[in-house]
């Protein structure tokens, strides 16, 4: 080789085939096979060396190849099939009235081939983009074109990690320059300790949307500058705080340069949430107040966390922190202290934390499952310290995937038959995909063998490449794959591939090597487990469970039969979900925000054998996979053991039957009931359309009218609500509630419900409060178990029994006002209730925001 010097001689693109390299640049052919396929076509050798970039590969393809699909009728007609189906999508407009939403996220999981994502979060991001184009939403994202990426894994023989870097040219990426009209390349400036960094505008298409994507790597920057966007997740605490300045300030900035004006800015994850301080420097420009600013700022923004443990949320010391703010601090003519309050968490002294920035900037705030948004709630519970964690405004959209991203191009192919083309734009009607429970048990059975004869093919090779570029043998290589055989799909094959993180558990199941080698071993009924995931390189314990998992596949009784593939990326995602017979999960609960891998693989009809933690809590029902219910013991060690013992219960006792009972024809019939299950419940209710239609309806759309109603005349609106709200903070220590008279224990049906109450008002009006009587029946029991998906497919409250009192004109010697309550009683039976006051004004984003409520006294 000689290493001084590139060439590239490109090839030129026949006009007859002049709009591939348009298709190459617009990430619809992330989903859209057919696009794929007019490259792949091209050159599969190629195509696979680059690793589906078809950038890249126009760039290096022989000139003979594309001359000869330009005189190839066929291929032409392909390619005109192609345009005319991207056309149609393109060029469809975003739905009228849909608010302009703007969409931060420090990471994006597009493609295999375009690598500024780590795991789930960047692929979550991806596939929220995607269906917002799918939705015609008029949307927006915000990211960071990172110059190398995330690392390359490599594990040696020992089972040691070993992380490696890869520079990426723009060039063979789907980005392209954001230039104004006179071509120039737009950039902006963003303060970062004293120096003005300039930090350039990328943009990437997808489908119908755009992603701006962020690169400080310029010359006028300073070489540590230029750093700044080089590694995703690189560096120390100074490092990643660049990095969220470029992302939060110069996203900001970046979309102000391209004219666009956001009524929702969406921060996934508190990575993001600097926009808030770059925000309130907007509005404090502009003129208004602080408190004001924060009023008009915060009812636009939504916060979405995906962290269920507090260590998880990023802090940055004080000092640290003012280094970088100095100039920032000083244009916002803040008080210093002021400044910090805003990132002041209760139980992190000394810390700016993300998430309290966040939340201290956002009226929308939600988790990612039903159970998660429970955890959040109690997480950040002290935020709003008087308000239960149930009632706090923490909310839930439950994840979906993208389902024409990660379903296999034969189950396509089989939906087009069985369902009827239609299926596509009908993903979240339930009624469409019943009628997979009438096709033929032997055909379903057969189409998902074929995808996972596919699967096993890709992963065999893939695990060949990998033993020569080791320099390994290939007798070594055809001992460890002699199961991964693409002409016998018949081993039940279970599948575990994540992020390595500890809490996750990936070596769960090895906890019992004597029963597991049992398993895997068993002459009638053999299992093979398929691992793979990265520990970050500064995760020492997750690289130890790696290096675990790895040891134990070297030894005798399980090569073969538990294989470690190294370099997890979508690609490799996207095979194991689709053709893995069983989706093994095992996080400790409830530490699973939602995971969605487990989602993929439901779509594509295998099974989920999961601790019921995350989205599987809520899509578990006995028939479409396996739940295993979390323990409820003290000691760590003695619930890993429980667990670990359950999950080798199920495989063994129930799954591994299962798999093997087979009817005529090879077909396991029972098997075949639970993969159509999986698919008929999860696909409609856990796509990611239904995901950003949630999003929509309850998040983006109130947000934009929040932000219009407190904006206008002048932000008479967030005038008002801030002077009220300040008003009530100087009164509520003087509010006092307590009883005057309410009835008795029993209470006929018939009877109307009265009781009044005595309530000091410290100076505020009776409309400032709502004085309230809440129950909730306990006899005869009701479920208690909120809405499935998203929190806000109903009314707070819509299942408690509530009924405000009123002020009356009465009042005490002590100058107490008295409120009453007359009011029918809803139904028979026992109830728990209780009398609360709350500050109440029609402006309130959330009627808790304040976090401030008190309860009645008795007697």
């Amino acid at each position: 080789m000689f290493p001084t010097l590139t060439l590239e001689v490109s090839p030129q693109i026949p006009s007859k085939l002049g709009r591939l390299a348009e298709l190459a640049n617009n990430l619809f052919f992330s989903w859209h096979r057919p696009t794929r396929a007019l490259f792949e076509e091209l050159s599969p050798s190629l195509w696979g060396q680059v690793r589906g970039n078809p950038k890249q590969l126009l760039r290096c393809l022989d000139q003979e190849a594309l001359d000869a699909a330009a005189a190839d009728a066929g291929y032409c007609a392909r390619y005109a099939e192609v345009l005319a189906a991207f056309d149609e999508y393109v060029k469809s407009p975003p739905l009228e009235g849909a608010p302009v939403v703007a969409y931060f996220c420090a990471e994006y999981g597009f493609n295999h081939g375009f690598p500024i994502y780590s795991g789930g979060l960047g692929i979550l991001a991806g596939d929220h983009c995607k269906a917002a184009s799918d939705e015609r939403l008029n949307f927006t994202g915000v990211g960071l074109l990172y110059g190398q990426g995330y690392f390359i894994q490599v594990v040696d023989s020992d089972g040691v990690q070993h992380a490696e870097y890869k520079d990426h040219d723009p060039r063979d990426l789907p980005v392209e320059p954001v230039r104004d009209a006179d071509g120039r390349w737009i950039s902006v400036q963003v303060p970062i300790a004293g120096r003005q960094v300039v930090t350039r505008l990328w943009r990437t298409a997808v489908g119908r949307i755009s992603v701006i994507l962020l690169d400080t790597n310029c010359p006028e920057n300073a070489p540590a500058d230029r750093d700044i966007t080089h590694r995703l997740y690189g560096g120390d605490d100074a490092m990643r705080i660049r990095q969220e300045m470029v992302l939060g300030i110069g996203g900001v900035r970046a979309l102000r340069a391209i004219g666009l004006k956001p009524a929702v800015w969406h921060m996934n994850e508190g990575h993001a949430a600097f926009l808030v301080l770059e925000r309130l420097r907007e509005e404090i420009a502009a003129g208004l107040e602080l408190d004001v600013a924060i009023e008009a700022v915060a009812a636009q923004n939504a916060f979405t966390t995906h962290t269920p443990v507090a260590a998880g949320h990023d802090a940055f010391h004080h000092e640290l922190l003012l280094v970088h703010f100095g100039d920032f601090v000083r244009e916002l003519d803040m008080p210093i202290d002021r400044f910090l309050a805003l990132g002041a968490a209760p139980s992190n002294h000394g810390m700016f934390n993300m998430t309290r920035l966040a939340l201290n900037g956002s009226r929308y705030v939600n988790g990612v499952s039903r159970l998660h948004g429970k955890v959040s709630s109690r997480l950040c519970a002290d935020h709003w310290s008087e308000v239960r964690p149930d009632d706090n405004p923490v909310g839930y959209v439950t994840n979906g995937v993208h389902v024409p991203t990660f379903l296999h191009q034969k189950w396509s192919e089989y939906f087009d038959e069985t369902v009827g083309p239609q299926w596509r734009e009908k993903l979240s009607d339930t009624a469409t995909w019943k009628v997979l429970d009438r096709v033929s048990d032997r055909a379903f059975w057969s189409s998902g063998q074929a995808v996972k004869a596919d699967m096993l093919g890709c992963v065999r090779e893939r695990l060949r490449r990998e033993y020569v570029r080791k320099g390994q043998s290939l007798a070594q290589w055809q001992h460890v794959a002699k199961n991964l055989d693409p002409a016998r799909p018949d081993v039940l094959t279970i599948g575990f591939a994540r992020r390595f993180a500890t809490y996750k558990r990936a070596s769960l199941i090895m906890r019992d090597r004597a029963r597991l080698a049992r398993i895997v071993n068993n002459p009638d009924r053999p299992v093979v487990f398929l691992f793979a995931g990265k520990a970050h390189p500064a995760d020492q314990p997750g690289q130890e469970v790696l290096r675990e998992i790895k040891q134990v596949s070297l030894q005798p009784e399980f090569i073969g039969k538990i294989v470690f593939l190294e370099d997890y990326d979508i690609q490799l995602a996207r095979w194991l979900v689709s053709g893995c017979d069983i989706w093994l999960n095992n996080p400790i609960a409830p530490l699973e925000a939602s995971g969605t891998s487990g989602i993929k693989a439901a779509i594509n009809g295998r099974l989920n054998l999961s601790v019921l933690d995350g989205w599987w809590a809520e899509a578990s029902d006995g028939l479409n996979g396996w739940g295993i219910p979390p323990v409820d013991v003290q000691d760590q060690g003695r619930r890993d053991v429980l667990e670990a013992e359950l999950i080798l219960d199920t495989i063994e006792e129930e799954a591994a039957p299962l798999y093997y009972s087979r009817g005529e024809g090879g077909c396991p019939h029972d098997w075949v009931q639970r993969s159509k299950r999986a698919m008929v419940t999860v696909i409609p209710a856990f796509n990611m359309r239904r995901t950003v239609a949630d999003y929509a309806r309850g998040i983006y759309q109130p947000a934009a009218a929040q932000g219009l109603r407190l904006a206008a005349h002048e932000y008479a609106g967030a005038r008002a609500l801030s002077d009220w709200k300040k008003r009530v903070h100087k009164a509520w220590p003087r509010v006092v509630a307590r009883a005057v008279s309410v009835p008795t224990r029993s209470h006929p049906r018939n009877e109307r419900l009265r009781m009044r109450v005595a309530v000091q008002l410290g100076g505020l009006d009776p409309k400032d409060l709502r004085v309230e009587f809440i129950a909730r029946r306990v006899l005869p029991e009701t479920s208690r178990e909120t809405v499935a998906l998203a929190s806000y497919r109903e009314p707070l409250h819509a299942r408690d029994w509530r009924e405000p009192l009123h002020a009356t004109d009465e009042v005490e010697p002590d100058g107490a006002v008295i409120y009453a309550l007359d009011a029918p009683t809803v139904a028979c039976g026992q109830f728990q209730g209780a009398i609360r006051v709350f500050p109440s004004h029609e402006l309130l984003t959330h009627p808790y925001e304040l976090g401030l409520m008190k309860w009645m006294q008795n007697g």
